[in-house]
């Protein structure tokens, strides 16, 4: 097991471009055949890619695949032409006076974090104003003092798809990676106030002051509520939390880190998304993954029962098993959550297969 210090793994995965490949430890023709599926993948979304650049006419998906493409080993860039600048000049075409990027008022936060992490994976330095522009929309959409949520208010510190709304883990979660990614100041107020959102979404009553908190250390979707059912644990926010955790400043030895982890161990699984209903959600599930085991820094997770799992060997056997033979992917089992589009899904598992294939 890697040590690391504070905040590094942080700093990697939200870097907005890998600055050298070498080979990681995953079985060599696993390596091999990997690399072959991200492109077929890229080869996919390219020949998807609508003639105003986009994808599917959303931002999030646009900004999605196109830090999938700027972030593969192919190192593309704005000098590769159309099929670049395009979806680029979509997302500044969506720019707001109010600093969010977006096509609509319903996923504004959603929108706005992934297309700056698009727009930071370009290493173009001429974007800077309208990224520092959407990290102050996404910090604005906080709820705390300000917007009078007192911190002993269960959804103190939490952002939701960006306006009233309820705040939720998985907007809390996307919103960090933006603005990790985009190198917010660590000093800024918005980590901390974040914690105690991500704390209450927590099944840790150790850390989570909620009456329904239970003690199997994982996640569920906002504080008391699950979308399966009751306040139950399940697999994407589980990694989705424990990523949000170190996003915001939490490290590897902290208790509600630990415990996220140790539910990982006892969860590990690539055939569903454990605790969701109808394998709802998986590739999202499968992207959060990706991220978080990159971010743990082991190649091995022993699981619960004392089983050693090489997590890049899995992920990529099952990603291979899972591709289409036009080089998509897509939920066949449910629709939820846009995974019955492929352009979103196959952007998740490009994203997602980056980090597989990254050391």
């Amino acid at each position: 097991m890697k040590a690391f210090p504070k905040l590094i793994t942080i700093v990697l995965i939200a870097s907005a471009s890998f600055s050298a490949w070498s080979k990681p430890n995953i079985d060599a023709g696993l390596y091999s055949k990997s690399k072959r599926a991200v492109d077929d993948g890229i080869h996919y979304l390219r020949s998807s890619q609508k003639e105003d650049g986009s994808w599917s006419g959303s931002v999030g998906i646009t900004a999605i695949a196109l830090r999938g493409i700027l972030e593969s080993r192919r190192n593309y860039n704005e000098g590769d032409g159309p099929w670049i600048t395009k979806p680029v000049q979509y997302l500044l075409d969506h720019v707001n006076e109010d600093g969010s990027i977006s096509e609509t008022n319903q996923n504004r936060n959603y929108n706005t974090a992934v297309a700056i992490a698009a727009l930071q994976a370009t290493g173009n330095d001429k974007y800077k104003t309208v990224i520092s522009n959407a990290q102050k929309f996404i910090t604005g959409l906080q709820l705390d003092d300000d917007k009078e949520y007192k911190k002993d208010h269960k959804y103190y510190g939490g952002i939701g798809y960006g306006g009233d709304e309820r705040p939720d883990l998985s907007n809390q979660y996307i919103a960090l990676e933006g603005l990790k990614a985009t190198s917010l100041d660590k000093a800024d107020p918005v980590w901390e106030k974040a914690l105690v959102f991500i704390s209450r979404a927590q099944n840790n009553s150790e850390s989570n002051d909620q009456a329904w908190a239970a003690d199997d250390g994982g996640f569920t979707y906002m504080p008391g509520f699950s979308p399966h059912g009751g306040t139950a644990s399940y697999g994407s926010m589980t990694h989705a939390g424990l990523l949000s955790l170190l996003f915001a400043g939490a490290d590897k030895s902290d208790p509600r880190v630990q415990a996220a982890h140790k539910w990982i161990q006892a969860n590990y699984t690539l055939d569903t998304n454990p605790g969701a209903k109808n394998n709802q959600g998986i590739y999202y599930y499968y992207n959060s993954f990706a991220k978080s085991m990159y971010a743990w820094h082991e190649d091995i997770l022993l699981d619960d029962k004392g089983g050693k799992h090489n997590w890049r060997n899995d992920f990529s056997q099952k990603m291979l098993e899972l591709q289409s033979p036009d080089g998509s992917w897509v939920n066949s089992e449910s629709p939820r959550w846009w995974e019955g589009n492929k352009d979103l899904v196959t952007a998740y598992i490009v994203v997602a297969m980056n980090y597989l294939l990254r050391d």
